[in-house]
């Protein structure tokens, strides 16, 4: 999320200004001035995330690296047939195809920001062509199986006391022991395994009503529900708001957690953060993966369906319902709707009913 991630991208910066060796190991201050100059530039102009930050960086590393091996230390020697050379030798190695999509796309950014700051005397990358990853659509789930989902196991089946998370693994992502996490845990199973029962049911329903993606769930505050009005305000990418509606069921999800589950997590660490863990710290993304794939297990319902392809199952479902593109790119806070079109495919079921009410011989 962007919320506490300038100080993270600040220290990436640093990273980039102290030294050579994570860098390639060349020596050149071309390269160190260009590479902490296009941090700062990502993490302060574009406000990229610390992660896209830390693996751009580490792309350009790579690259650094690659041409030192061709005997081209300097960045005033970086040119067309070297960048070339490196995804080629990327792709011998067997990088992934999306990989490849992004090295060649850091690569171009680069160096064009390079060339305008003048590190660069031009565009090296002007030339170089891109590669296209492959579109895959994640498994999804289809509006029966969506419900069975959200209306959860049996009661004979209630979680344990960590609701939905492997055996003695803390779900708020939160490092190292905690006597007194644990002392709670201890004390109160009976109301922490109906909290945690109450805290699942409100993560799943409000990523399959919103659509949000897994960090922006988690990183949602009290102040950013809307009761009366049932929306959420949603940061997303690029520290971008938008504003997303949820319907009465998850409103119903929202208010029970509200009521008579948050109050049995809170504790001094927990702010004002919506979700919590079992530790009372504001939930991590990985324990909403295993609160997805534990719930997914005990409702029979297929595995291997991940937050992304809850967000993908609510766009997709949005669409056969007859809801336009661009309020599904709304929703999913996308900036271009090239993008939303990845996350939507085209159902036979879908298909047969436009076909049936547009053409004149159906």
């Amino acid at each position: 999320m962007a919320r506490g991630g300038a100080e993270q991208a600040q220290g990436l910066a640093g990273q980039a200004r102290g030294g050579t060796g994570r860098d390639g190991g060349g020596g050149d201050p071309g390269w160190d001035r260009a590479v902490a100059a296009f941090v700062d530039y990502l993490a302060a102009e574009l406000n990229r995330s610390p992660r896209t930050v830390r693996a751009y960086r580490a792309d350009l590393a790579s690259l650094r690296a690659h041409a030192i091996r061709l005997g081209r230390p300097e960045l005033a020697a970086l040119d067309l047939a070297v960048l070339r050379d490196w995804l080629a030798s990327q792709r011998a190695a067997g990088a992934a195809p999306a990989t490849l999509a992004r090295r060649s796309s850091v690569a171009r950014v680069f160096c064009a920001f390079a060339a305008r700051r003048g590190h660069l005397a031009t565009d090296v990358a002007a030339r170089l062509a891109g590669v296209r990853a492959p579109r895959r659509i994640p498994r999804v789930l289809t509006a029966a199986q969506a419900r069975v989902l959200l209306a959860g196991p049996p009661a004979d089946q209630a979680p344990g006391p960590e609701g939905g998370t492997a055996a003695g693994q803390p779900d708020d992502g939160q490092p190292g022991d905690d006597p007194a996490g644990q002392s709670r845990r201890g004390a109160g199973r009976g109301p922490l395994a109906t909290a945690m029962r109450l805290r699942d049911d409100a993560v799943l329903e409000l990523l399959y009503a919103t659509g949000a993606r897994v960090s922006e769930l988690c990183g949602l505050d009290l102040d950013d529900i809307d009761h009366e009005r049932r929306l959420l305000r949603v940061t997303g990418k690029g520290d971008r708001q938008r504003a997303v509606p949820y319907g009465v069921p998850a409103g119903r999800a929202l208010a029970s957690w509200l009521r008579a589950g948050r109050p049995e997590l809170v504790t001094a660490a927990s702010g004002r953060a919506l979700l919590l863990g079992a530790r009372g710290g504001r939930l991590d993304p990985r324990a909403v993966r295993r609160i997805l794939a534990d719930r997914l297990a005990a409702t029979g319902s297929p595995d291997g369906v991940t937050p992304h392809g809850l967000r993908h199952s609510a766009a997709t479902h949005l669409l056969d319902g007859g809801a336009d593109l661009r309020a599904v790119q709304e929703l999913l806070g996308h900036a271009s709707l090239a993008t939303t079109q990845i996350y939507t495919h085209v159902t036979p079921e879908r298909l047969r009913s436009a076909f049936e009410r547009a053409h004149p011989r159906a």
